[in-house]
């Protein structure tokens, strides 16, 4: 599955604040299938939708 990243948050972000989440579901909102997925290697979540691949369909 491709994905594109719409937004990276620090993962050590103050305890009870869930920007990531936010973001993703105003994005939600609007009518995207954002979700949250933690990046290990750069300590940072990150809002992803799904992309079509080009040769989908075919």
């Amino acid at each position: 599955m491709v994905r594109t990243v719409l937004e990276r948050f620090p993962a050590g972000g103050p305890r009870g604040s869930w920007p990531a989440e936010e973001f993703a579901a105003a994005r939600r909102c609007e009518g995207m299938a954002a979700e949250v997925v933690m990046d290990l290697e750069q300590d940072a979540f990150l809002v992803v939708v799904p992309q079509q691949s080009p040769d989908r369909g075919r």
